[in-house]
């Protein structure tokens, strides 16, 4: 597996509940800022394997991004279940919701330093 691969599930892994991150912000943490789409295409291959609480990433606009209607429904419910909640637009305010990413990132380099000994 690639390292930013590795990084992207570990800071999905780390997403408390109740707190979204956005892929553009997981990107910047694996060390790619520009790579919101590899995001998408790592939790679309990748969250069951490992899973991910994929439900927690959403677009830059606090959205959902998925286009499935079924989907959609899926990840608003299980995202309310956490307590977010969504506001006009069917948008999550990202000022309250959104996972602090350097804490994350912290959480995650430590927790891989750890499994490396």
């Amino acid at each position: 597996m690639l390292p930013f691969t590795q990084q992207v599930i570990s800071i999905i892994k780390q997403i408390p509940e109740g707190r979204v991150m956005t892929y553009g912000q997981i990107a910047a943490l694996a060390g790619s800022p520009r790579a919101a789409r590899q995001v998408v295409r790592i939790l679309h291959s990748s969250s069951r394997k490992h899973q991910l609480p994929w439900h927690r990433v959403v677009n830059a606009k606090g959205e959902i991004g998925l286009q499935d209607e079924e989907s959609r429904f899926m990840q608003r419910m299980m995202l309310e279940q956490e307590g977010v909640e969504f506001g006009l637009g069917e948008r999550i305010n990202l000022e309250i919701f959104r996972a602090d990413g350097e804490q994350t990132f912290l959480k995650c380099y430590t927790n891989s330093e750890d499994t490396t000994e």
